[in-house]
């Protein structure tokens, strides 16, 4: 690669960089006079060639305390109504399930996670086997049969 070619890329990444910044800096500010359970303000850019930027509302993951915490108060957040609304609640469901069964069935350390154990011990096996893996440049398998033992006997019932 050309020295311009590569300074051409590094401008393109410093853009992108720049302009993902100043799209937080404005999503903070649409959001500033939101609390309690509801959706936020998000800006994204659309895919494909010529991006455009877009504004959505959607549930904030980063921020449990505004998810709604039962489907009532879901229903309510998105203002739907079951006895009118019901194609496009199950068209929801549908959309989430499927998404978690992708994410869980892509995840290859989905089959030695322990669905009984609390979401956060879950995600925390699963970066520690990771990191311990990468680290020690052993397989998942290897790094599973050292690590899941001492979780297991975390969660053991006493």
């Amino acid at each position: 690669m050309t020295q311009a070619a590569l300074s051409e890329k590094e401008q393109k990444k410093a853009a992108v960089e720049a302009r993902s910044a100043d799209m937080d800096k404005r999503e903070k500010e649409l959001n500033a006079n939101k609390s309690g359970v509801g959706t936020r303000t998000f800006l994204a850019m659309t895919r494909g060639k010529g991006p455009i930027e877009i504004k959505y509302d959607a549930f904030d993951k980063s921020q449990p305390d505004t998810l709604p915490k039962t489907i009532k108060e879901f229903l309510g957040v998105a203002e739907l109504d079951p006895t009118k609304d019901e194609p496009a609640i199950v068209n929801y469901l549908i959309e989430g399930y499927n998404e978690v069964a992708y994410t869980e069935a892509s995840d290859p350390l989905a089959e030695f996670v322990d669905k009984t154990w609390p979401i956060e011990s879950q995600a925390q096996f699963r970066l520690v086997v990771r990191n311990y893996s990468r680290g020690a440049q052993v397989s998942i398998e290897d790094a599973v049969a050292l690590i899941k033992p001492g979780f297991e006997k975390q969660f053991a019932p006493k």
